[in-house]
């Protein structure tokens, strides 16, 4: 199959850029291709919203770029930030014409505060801002004739210069997907790639991405020889629900602190002031690490997030959602704390690339959480995520209708890409083995590459992780792939990535936290 632009991940950031595309080229041909169904990625469980700057009476872009490269610890690219977060509100005001609504307050948008922020500048639907915009464009995207849809497939390996026996300078041709469904894998070649994976957050035991977040696109990059950067720089949330409903761990937004939440522990004591003055709207590192401690030293799998003070109409009006969760798992907001810890939750680094998501392989674009742009630094300001996706899907968009006039390839070329090979059958005993792989992996990276870590536990997880990725070899040498083991490989070199970077980083900066290096 062979179309003019693949797109593979359909959350806001491969959505807006389909039809980003299709605004600027409408007879471009795009397929979009989703791990799952089109509504089952991060973007989906994004609750907060949307980080624009709105009401320039008591906001600015300085401030917001401020606080952005406050949370980032300086390590963010200064020259990104600043057009990021000036590009904004005309993302935003793009988004509104796409058919998203925002909660307002009479004719003006209700700005909500989160962690690390200096004025209100949350743009939000109640606390499914990610499900709604997602939605939104779904509709929009379903609606445009130059674009294609292939959901439950995986992404399993891009075509490069390797895949024609050729050497030299690199391109990407497309990529293998397979099939959730009969396990086929199909040649899918394009002009342009798209990557727009998310994140690799189920690496971890306990995170708050979904079960299809495997760092896919971070997997099939790296074995292309694709620079990927800063992936040590693994943001945890500070307030995941305690414990997981159904096998699943549901985030409590930022939000909620933002209208005033309290942070307590098991003795009842709003522990935040001992580790910052910015209390529980400190940026995220500095909370997760403090309900981090507290765990440790109460000996609990949980603090207590206080929202017994606030006006109960406020809360119900604002949070509905995370109200009905927490009923759900039997816990009044208004008469009792949530139980909340830690999860993993966001790679603030990713595949390396330019100012309109160039990487450093021609013809192969990352946008979103996959990607590396220099936005967020050592750990993202709160909110920035959705941000960063509607500003590089139009850069990204803009760049390849440029690279699509000057570089094309014949229709005869992408002819000579082979089909994937492999033939074997996996048996029920193997699929049961590469479960028991994927958990070993996530209890081992949980353990030694967490909120904290130390040199010997690097060593200890490098080591645990070479006999993961010499077993995982031996099943995708001697068996026909399917999309479990697919997940496991890509799981295995992001895992690989994250502790790599980490032994190399030598000082603790934003989420990177080695107690050999606390002074």
């Amino acid at each position: 199959m062979h179309t003019d632009v693949l797109v593979i991940g359909t959350g806001l950031a491969g959505l807006s850029y389909a039809l980003q595309l299709s605004q600027l080229k409408p007879k471009t041909n795009i397929l979009l291709i989703s791990k799952r169904d089109l509504l089952e990625g991060n973007t989906k469980y994004a609750q907060g919203g949307i980080a624009v700057v709105s009401n320039f009476k008591s906001d600015s872009y300085a401030k917001h770029a401020q606080d952005t490269i406050a949370a980032g610890n300086s390590e963010n690219n200064p020259r990104v930030v600043d057009f990021v977060v000036r590009e904004g509100p005309s993302r935003l005001d793009e988004l509104i014409t796409w058919g998203a609504n925002f909660d307002k307050e009479g004719k003006q948008l209700h700005l909500g505060k989160e962690g690390g922020h200096s004025a209100n500048r949350i743009v939000h639907h109640k606390d499914q801002s990610g499900l709604h915009v997602l939605t939104t464009l779904i509709d929009k995207v379903r609606s445009l004739p130059n674009v294609n849809l292939l959901e439950k497939h995986t992404l399993v390996d891009l075509i490069t210069k390797h895949h024609l026996g050729e050497e030299g300078g690199n391109r990407c041709y497309g990529a293998y997907v397979i099939s959730k469904d009969d396990e086929k894998i199909l040649k899918l070649t394009a002009q342009v790639t798209i990557l727009s994976t998310g994140g690799a957050g189920q690496v971890y035991e306990n995170t708050t991405n979904p079960s299809a977040a495997t760092g896919d696109g971070l997997g099939a990059a790296y074995r292309a020889r694709v620079r990927i950067k800063n992936l040590h720089y693994v943001q945890f949330h500070p307030t995941a629900l305690y414990p997981k409903i159904n096998g699943a761990t549901f985030l409590i937004s930022e939000a909620v602190r933002g209208a005033g939440a309290y942070l307590r522990n098991e003795k009842g004591i709003r522990f935040m002031k001992q580790y910052d003055e910015r209390m529980e709207l400190a940026p995220r590192d500095i909370v997760s690490r403090s309900i981090y401690a507290e765990i440790q030293q109460q000996k609990s799998p949980y603090v207590n997030l206080d929202l017994s003070h606030l006006d109960s109409k406020t809360v119900r009006d604002q949070f509905p959602t995370i109200i009905s969760s927490c009923q759900q798992a039997g816990i009044d907001v208004f008469k009792e704390g949530i139980p909340v810890y830690p999860a993993a939750h966001y790679f603030c680094g990713g595949i390396d690339v330019d100012d309109h998501g160039q990487s450093t392989m021609t013809g192969l674009y990352a946008i979103g959480e996959c990607s590396h742009s220099g936005l967020h630094g050592a750990n993202r300001l709160a909110s920035n995520s959705l941000l960063e996706a509607l500003v590089f899907a139009a850069r990204a968009a803009a760049h390849s209708v440029e690279f699509m006039h000057e570089n094309p390839l014949p229709s005869s070329f992408f002819e000579k890409i082979p089909q994937w090979n492999g033939t074997e059958d996996i048996s029920n005993e193997k699929n049961g083995s590469i479960q028991n792989l994927r958990k070993q992996l996530q209890t081992m990276m949980t353990q030694y590459v967490g909120i904290e870590k130390t040199n010997q536990s690097l060593e200890v997880a490098e080591d645990r992780l070479y006999d993961i990725y010499i077993t995982t070899k031996e099943l995708y040498q001697e068996n026909k792939l399917t999309p479990q083991l697919t997940t496991l490989r890509n799981m295995v070199s992001v895992s690989y990535l994250i502790i790599k970077q980490a032994q190399a980083a030598k000082e603790n900066k934003g989420v990177f936290y080695n107690l050999d290096y606390v002074n």
